[in-house]
């Protein structure tokens, strides 16, 4: 993407496999790579701190690069993550959650309560999601609800399960 808020113009190595990124939007934000480090076999060469302390900014900010084109992290997934580990709520959760429902932009809108425009802003990073949102999608998922029409109680577990068989 070439969206401003996805394009690094900074980045700084921190002790315990962890990164200060800096958007052109001029968020700066922490990412905590220690669990992808040690659960991701591509990634496993960045255990080396000599290595890890290489982080550059990739071409066009697209990235973190440690060896290019061979090591590398998108600027938008790191992003993601960081604001994921400060207690917020990814972009990449309302990316998931459409293509879980199969819900369209359209449908989806609607069944939030909020303008397509607005749903397209949180899905592709452009501005925070609010808890309410999420709350609403899951909300949504946990009542799958058939036309304009709103339940008027939460399913039982064996109603739950039904619905989602």
């Amino acid at each position: 993407m070439s969206k401003n808020h996805f394009i690094l113009t900074a980045v700084e190595a921190l002790p315990d496999y962890r990164l200060r990124l800096t958007y052109a939007d001029g968020q700066v934000l922490q990412a905590d790579l220690s669990d992808w480090i040690h659960t991701t076999q591509a990634l496993v060469a960045l255990k080396d701190t000599a290595l890890f302390t290489k982080a550059k900014v990739g071409f066009g900010g697209h990235g973190v690069d440690w060896i290019e084109d061979e090591l590398d992290l998108g600027a938008d997934n790191l992003r993601n993550l960081a604001i994921e580990q400060a207690g917020g709520i990814g972009h990449e959760r309302i990316w998931n959650w459409l293509h879980e429902t199969g819900l369209t932009l359209e449908q989806a809108a609607e069944a939030l309560g909020i303008s397509r425009r607005m749903l397209i802003y949180y899905r592709d990073g452009e501005k925070p999601i609010p808890r309410s949102i999420w709350l609403a999608c899951l909300g949504w998922e946990a009542v799958r609800p058939k036309g304009r029409d709103l339940p008027m109680r939460i399913p039982s577990a064996r109603e739950y399960a039904a619905a989602h068989a």
